[in-house]
């Protein structure tokens, strides 16, 4: 693996809920960086991405708290950007996965065909005009598609886009009616929680790896917690029943680390507030740890 680089974001304000913003400070306090010494994973390199001295954005957008969540957009991209020119592998923490915008931006201005792996209860294919909440952690992926008023290029300038062939979806159960039908229509990949029972998550992730990678120059790794059933994962802004289980994830997680096709990665939407004894933010921390450790074993 290459030099790793951890940004971390403590923003929440394109979620609905209050508290996604405590998320990498609290997960640092509980032993994060430890755990990772422990297991022989360095971190080259820590920042904190806050949107202080960005200028307003020169699109305006319809939903909530959008000037903020661009805000903070535009200093990710290029803080990604300049990571992975470095040659250094980018591990975002947030923070809501409206970060991923962000994110995204500034990886497609190095890779020309980035493939995703999206682990998550929801889609995130939302436009502006389709989002029932006026939320932004709901829209990313539409953005990172095209689809949208706003773009990736608005938030970093080169910025390219996804094409839907190179986006897996995995552990989806909460679509709005607009995202299944885009979905079916670009026949994007979508593991859903009853295909992920009937194959097992070894057949999954190994289906993944093919799709997400057909020909890509990069693979990200965009991971929800709310991907993790509620009863395992309560500490999250937008919980939904029947998703992965603890070890479900643990194994996608460890799987997508040995196969080294990873070339930047982000964990995103836990939130202390909502948790119970930090069952969450523990869990998140052994998963970014397991990520991690595999990658360089």
């Amino acid at each position: 693996m290459n030099k790793l680089t951890l940004l971390s974001v403590p923003f929440g304000l394109g979620a609905g809920t209050p508290g996604s913003e405590q998320a990498p400070h609290h997960i640092y306090q509980l032993g994060l960086f430890q755990m990772l010494q422990q297991q022989g994973c360095t971190i080259n390199k820590l920042k904190e991405i806050i949107n202080a001295g960005i200028p307003a954005p020169v699109i305006q957008v319809p939903m909530n708290h959008s000037e903020e969540v661009i805000k903070t957009g535009i200093a990710l991209a290029r803080a990604v950007k300049a990571v992975v020119s470095s040659g250094q592998f980018p591990f975002v923490l947030g923070g809501d996965h409206s970060l991923a915008m962000g994110t995204l931006a500034g990886l497609t201005s190095h890779y020309k065909k980035l493939g995703v792996i999206w682990i998550d209860a929801h889609a995130d294919m939302n436009t502006e005009l389709t989002s029932p909440s006026g939320n932004m952690h709901g829209i990313p992926l539409a953005v990172a598609q095209g689809r949208a008023q706003l773009s990736l290029s608005h938030l970093l300038p080169g910025a390219g886009t996804i094409a839907p062939g190179n986006i897996v979806l995995i552990g989806a159960r909460d679509l709005d009616p607009a995202e299944e039908a885009f979905i079916q229509a670009e026949g994007i990949t979508c593991f859903r929680m009853a295909d992920i029972k009937r194959l097992g998550i070894h057949a999954v992730i190994s289906e993944t790896l093919l799709i997400a990678g057909d020909a890509a120059d990069g693979i990200h790794l965009s991971f929800d917690i709310d991907s993790v059933d509620p009863s395992e994962a309560p500490g999250t802004g937008t919980p939904v029943q029947g998703g992965l289980t603890a070890d479900e994830a643990r194994e996608a997680i460890r799987l997508l680390g040995i196969s080294k096709r990873m070339t930047s990665a982000e964990f995103v939407e836990v939130n202390p507030l909502l948790d119970h004894m930090d069952q969450t933010s523990l869990l998140a921390m052994e998963l970014i740890a397991l990520f991690l450790s595999s990658m360089k074993s």
